[in-house]
């Protein structure tokens, strides 16, 4: 039986155990944060292959060092679609539609900033380039109001440990519906519509992310989506990928994606199990 190492404890670990040992691979919790290692001592396990690096890179090296086992989205994958900036201009680079958007790394002036906006109609996002779940984006209606969230980014800057100096200033794209599309292996296993409820939007909330309130419905993906979804995760080389895509006004574009994305199986398509399994032994060398 093929031992997979998962180093996340959360619902994908719960959700994968039962399906993919009914395909032969034990799914094993692999803690790789919050705990004490003895880094001259062997590991006791022996694992065949992991399941998405860890989130944190200097524990995700300790397990490497320890294991040097093949990974379903190693550390150049996980770093890759961490880096918000990267993935625009790489998709950008492919020809995948992106919003327009540019990236700023401090330090820089109120000018600079201003110059990066110019041709770009207010309102507009302001996004930390390495976050996720939505913290720290925040939509400036004005010139003021933008230069004000860029002082506190300033004040956030100074500190010496702060290690991604840099943010995103992206175009606003009104009324967007917001899909998170699920590629394994350069194929669509699924996908979901993020919305947030009439209560929320009549209160002026715009985040559609589920960690903020929102809610994800399974939806049907079109196949033009599809295909955006699958030059995405064809274009940055991941095998894995949470891709997700706004619709607004007839324009469909990729905002991010993640490599590190929890597994909703309930709302994928039959065969999903079998895709993931497959991939996972690929991965393994089998």
């Amino acid at each position: 039986m093929l031992r997979l190492a998962v180093t996340t404890s959360s619902e994908t670990f719960e959700r994968m155990r039962d399906p993919l040992a009914a395909r032969d691979i034990a799914v094993e919790h692999l803690q790789a944060k919050e705990r004490v290692v003895d880094l001259t001592t062997p590991p006791i396990r022996h694992f065949d292959v992991g399941f998405v690096y860890p989130s944190r890179l200097m524990e995700g090296g300790v397990v490497d060092g320890r294991h040097a086992m093949p990974w379903v989205n190693g550390r150049e994958a996980i770093v890759t679609s961490r880096n918000k900036a990267g993935v625009i201009a790489a998709l950008s680079r492919a020809s995948v539609p992106v919003p327009e958007t540019r990236l700023v790394s401090n330090p820089v002036s109120d000018e600079d900033v201003a110059a990066a906006v110019a041709d770009l109609d207010f309102p507009i996002v302001v996004k930390p380039n390495s976050a996720a779940r939505g913290v720290g984006v925040a939509k400036a209606t004005d010139l003021d109001s933008l230069l004000g969230i860029v002082d506190y980014l300033n004040l956030v800057h100074d500190y010496r440990a702060t290690g991604d100096q840099s943010y995103l200033l992206q175009e606003y794209l009104p009324n967007a519906r917001d899909y998170r599309i699920m590629v394994v292996d350069g194929t669509v296993v699924g996908g979901v519509e993020r919305q947030l409820s009439d209560d929320a939007r009549d209160a002026g909330r715009w985040k559609h992310n589920v960690h903020r309130g929102a809610t994800a419905t399974a939806v049907d993906v079109p196949d033009g989506l599809r295909t955006l979804a699958v030059d995405a995760a064809t274009a940055l080389d991941i095998d894995y990928l949470g891709v997700d895509v706004l619709v607004s006004d007839g324009r469909a574009v990729v905002s991010e994606t993640n490599a590190r994305p929890t597994i909703d199986d309930e709302k994928y398509a039959d065969g999903f199990w079998d895709r993931l399994a497959a991939l996972i032994r690929r991965t393994a060398g089998e």
